[in-house]
This record gives C-alpha cells, structure tokens and sequence, in this order.
C-alpha cells in the first residue's frame, strides 16, 4: 500500500477525489461479503427466531386475553342471570311476607274479636247475676220496709211470714206492672 501511495505520488496522475481507488473498493467489498455472510448465516437467523418467539409469545396472550374475555363476558351473563333470580326470589319472598303479614293480621283480629265476644258474654253474665242478686236483695229490703209501712198504716204487725211474704210479693208484683206500663208507653 504504501507502495502505490509513493507511485502515484510519483507519476503525477491525477486522481478522482470522490471516486475512491480500486484496492479500497475490492477490499471493502470483500468485508462487506464477509459481513454480510456472518449476518446472513450467524445472526438473521437468530433474529428471524427472536422474532418468531415474540410473535408466538404475543399471539398466545392475545389468544389468552381473548379466552379471558369469553370467560369474563360469560361470568357477566350469568352473575346478570342470577341477579335477576335474586331479584326475582326477592320479590316472591316480599308477596310471601305480605300475604304472611295479611293472614296474620286477619288471624289477630279473629281472636281479638272472640276475645271480645267472650268477655262481652262474661261481662253480660256477670251484669246479669249482679242484677239478680241486687234485685234478690232488693225485694228482701223493700218487702221488710214494706210490711214495716203496711205495720205502721193498718195498726197491727204483721209478724206472720207466710202473709207478709205474701203482701210484698203483690206489691213488687204492681211495682213491676206499672214499669213495664211505663215502659211500653214509651215505646
């Protein structure tokens, strides 16, 4: 090399300046072709196989992502499904509750309204036991005062039973008779 440098030094060609000389062409290509050999044997094939591996690598997570995607659009249909047989459950244990509570209602009103009867009837039995015995005891005392008057206005006692018994029985028996008169007028 230094060799032809001295040459054409020497010889006084002129030289293209953007062309370069033979030897740099042949000499940069023989590097080019074995570089391009090295790539072409050594290193494309390894990244064409980089290449397919990510490929691969991503075409299987899209195919997974795309499975998920099923997967969670088919958990949606049915959580969707089963919240409407919650609903659908939810509502039929309301009407269940409200036709519950109605019977229950009507059932507490039933015995209220026997227990009233049935304290009314007592209520009227006792009245009317009451009413006897004050009535018992009301012609006890009115019979005794009665012949106590009767004593006092004929001037005699009357100390027999059997005919005192029986004044004051015809005297309550008028007193009776003129209320139910009294009454019936009324009317």
């Amino acid at each position: 090399m230094l060799h032809a440098v001295l040459r054409a030094a020497t010889e006084g060609e002129t030289h293209n300046p953007v062309l370069p000389a033979t030897y740099d062409i042949v000499w940069s290509a023989v590097c080019f072709a074995v570089i391009l050999v090295f790539f072409w044997l050594y290193a494309l094939p390894r990244m064409q196989k980089l290449l397919d591996e990510r490929a691969e690598a991503i075409e299987g997570n899209i195919a997974k992502a795309d499975e998920a995607q099923r997967k969670a659009e088919a958990a949606l249909e049915e959580y969707t499904a089963q919240l409407a047989d919650a609903r659908a459950e939810a509502g039929r244990i309301r009407e269940t509750a409200r036709e519950d509570g109605k019977k229950i209602v009507a059932e507490a009103k039933d015995q209220a309204s026997t227990e009233a009867a049935r304290i009314n009837a007592s209520a009227q039995a006792q009245i009317e036991a009451e009413r006897q015995s004050a009535l018992v005891s009301l012609r006890s005392e009115v019979g005794t005062i009665a012949i106590d008057l009767a004593s006092g206005v004929v001037g005699e006692t009357l100390s027999d039973d059997a005919r005192a018994k029986a004044v004051v029985d015809r005297f309550l028996a008028d007193l009776e008779a003129s209320e139910q008169a009294a009454a019936g007028g009324k009317k």
